[in-house]
C-alpha cells in the first residue's frame, strides 16, 4: 500500500510538471499585447476682436460672422471682443500592438478627450451675443476607437503588406494635417472628419499604397430637411466610398483620393394620390463627388505641406459647402444639386528647439453645379451647420512660434481669418445658389497662446 502510495504521488509530481512545462511553452508561444498609454495635457488661452462661429469652448475657429447692425444702423453688434482660457481638449489614449499569429499582426487603440458636455445660458437676453457652448463641466468623449489587422510579407518577394482598420478613425481624406497647434489644425480649409468607418491600404514595397475605405457618419453628419443628421445616410443605405493612392520616396510624399457620397435627404414626402393629399415614400438621393490632393517635403529642420480640395459637396467634412433643392415632382420626390467648393491650405516649419511655422488658407464657393429654375430661398440651401450659405470666399494668414524643451511645448500664434459675405436679395440666392450682390469683406483677429506637456 505504501508502494501504491509512492507511485501514485511520484506520478502526480510528473504530470505536474509536464503541465507546468505546457503551460510555459504556451506562454512563450502566445505573443503578450505591448499597452502603451499616450496623451497632454494642454491649456489653450484665446482672444477674438470679433463675435465669430467657433466650437469646443470656442476655441475649435472657423470664422468670423457678417456685420448686423443695430436698430438705428449706428453699431455692429457683432464686433465683439471675448477671451477664453480652457484646458478642455487635454487628451488620453491607449495603443496595444505585439500580438500577432506567424505574419498576421493584430493592434487596436482608443483615444478620447474632455470637451463634451459643456452647456450655455439657454436665454442671454439680449444681454449677450449668443454664441457656442462654453461653460459647465467638461465629460469624456471618444475621439477614436479600432482594431487592425495586418498582413506582412507578401508578393512574391515579401515586401508588400496589407493593413485593415475597423472602427471609429479619422477619415481618409483628413488625416494629413498642417504643422499648425491651433485645435481647428486647418479646417474649414481642409477636411475635418472622424468617423466610423472600414478601411485597407495596400502597400506596394515601400513608395506606393492603395487605399480604399467604405464609411458612415456619427459626430459629423451631412446637412438636410432635418438639420446636421446622420439620418440620412442611415435610410440612404449606401455608405461612403474613398480610393486613394500614396507615394513616397526620400522625404517627398504625395497622395490623392476621391470620396463619393450618396446619401437620402428624406424618406417621406407628400403628393396627391387618388384627388388626396398622402404621406408617401420618395425615391430623393443626392450624390456628390470630392477630390483632394496632399503632399510634403521635409528636409532636416524644414517642412512644407500643401492641401487642396476640390469638387462637390463635403459639408459633413466641415468644408464650407453643403446642397440645395432645386425642385419639385408630382410624386412628391425632389430634386437635388450639390455645391461646388474649392479649399487649400499651404504650411510651412522651421527648426526643432524653436519653430516657426507659417499657414495660408483659402476657400471659395462655386456654386451649384447644375443651376435651378429660379433664385433659391435660403431654406433650400443645406449649407454646413458652422458657416453661412452667403459666404463668397475665406482666407486665412497664420504665423506661430512655438518652444519645445522636451515634454513640453509652449506656442503662440497671431491668426488672421476674413471672409467675403454677400447679400441674400430678398431673402434668396441666385440660380446658383450664391450671394453676390453687396459683397464685402468682415475679418477677425486672433491671439491664441498654447500650454501642452505630453506624456
Amino acid at each position: 500500500m505504501k508502494k501504491l502510495h509512492l507511485l501514485l504521488s511520484a506520478a502526480l509530481v510528473a504530470l505536474c510538471a509536464m503541465n507546468a512545462s505546457a503551460a510555459e511553452t504556451a506562454q512563450k508561444a502566445e505573443p503578450k499585447n505591448n499597452i502603451k498609454l499616450y496623451g497632454f495635457i494642454r491649456n489653450y488661452l484665446t482672444f477674438d476682436s470679433r463675435e465669430s462661429v467657433s466650437g469646443t469652448g470656442d476655441l475649435f475657429y472657423y470664422l468670423p460672422k457678417d456685420v448686423k447692425m443695430n436698430e438705428a444702423g449706428t453699431e455692429d453688434l457683432n464686433a465683439v471682443p471675448s477671451f477664453r482660457y480652457l484646458a478642455l481638449t487635454s487628451r488620453l489614449g491607449v495603443d496595444v500592438t505585439g500580438y500577432s499569429i506567424e505574419n498576421v499582426h493584430f493592434g487596436a487603440k482608443i483615444e478620447a478627450d474632455f470637451y463634451s458636455g459643456l452647456g450655455s445660458a439657454s436665454d442671454v437676453k439680449g444681454y449677450f451675443p449668443s454664441n457656442t457652448k462654453i461653460s459647465g463641466t467638461a465629460t469624456m468623449r471618444l475621439r477614436q476607437a479600432y482594431a487592425t489587422v495586418t498582413w506582412k510579407e507578401l508578393g512574391e518577394e515579401g515586401e508588400n503588406s496589407l493593413a485593415l482598420k475597423m472602427g471609429q478613425a479619422w477619415h481618409p481624406m483628413g488625416a494629413d494635417f498642417p504643422h499648425v497647434f491651433s485645435l481647428e489644425i486647418g479646417a474649414p480649409f481642409g477636411p475635418f472628419s472622424r468617423t466610423p468607418l472600414v478601411q485597407a491600404d495596400y502597400n506596394l514595397g515601400k513608395n506606393w499604397t492603395l487605399t480604399g475605405a467604405a464609411l458612415t457618419q456619427m459626430q459629423y453628419n451631412s446637412q438636410g430637411p432635418v438639420g446636421a443628421s446622420p439620418l440620412y445616410m442611415k435610410y440612404g443605405m449606401t455608405p461612403e466610398i474613398y480610393a486613394g493612392l500614396t507615394y513616397k520616396s526620400n522625404g517627398f510624399l504625395v497622395r490623392g483620393g476621391v470620396d463619393v457620397l450618396s446619401i437620402k435627404p428624406r424618406y417621406y414626402g407628400v403628393a396627391t394620390v387618388n384627388g388626396t393629399e398622402s404621406t408617401v415614400k420618395v425615391s430623393d438621393r443626392k450624390t456628390s463627388v470630392l477630390g483632394f490632393v496632399f503632399t510634403q517635403y521635409t528636409k532636416d529642420k524644414f517642412s512644407v505641406r500643401a492641401k487642396s480640395t476640390f469638387g462637390q459637396g463635403g459639408e459633413h467634412m466641415n468644408l464650407m459647402t453643403g446642397y440645395a433643392k432645386i425642385g419639385e415632382n408630382p410624386d412628391g420626390s425632389w430634386e437635388y444639386a450639390s455645391l461646388r467648393n474649392s479649399s487649400s491650405w499651404l504650411s510651412m516649419s522651421y527648426g526643432k528647439k524653436w519653430q516657426g511655422v507659417f499657414f495660408l488658407g483659402y476657400m471659395k464657393n462655386l456654386g451649384l453645379a447644375e443651376a435651378a429654375s429660379a433664385p433659391l430661398a435660403k431654406a433650400d440651401v443645406y449649407f454646413c451647420g458652422n458657416g453661412f450659405s452667403n459666404i463668397n470666399q475665406i482666407y486665412r494668414i497664420n504665423p506661430q512660434l512655438i518652444y519645445n524643451i522636451g515634454k513640453m511645448n509652449l506656442g503662440v500664434e497671431y491668426q488672421y481669418t476674413a471672409v467675403q459675405y454677400g447679400e441674400y436679395d430678398g431673402g434668396k440666392l441666385n440660380e446658383y445658389a450664391l450671394a453676390v450682390k453687396g459683397l464685402h469683406y468682415v475679418g477677425n483677429h486672433r491671439v491664441n497662446m498654447m500650454i501642452k506637456y505630453n506624456f
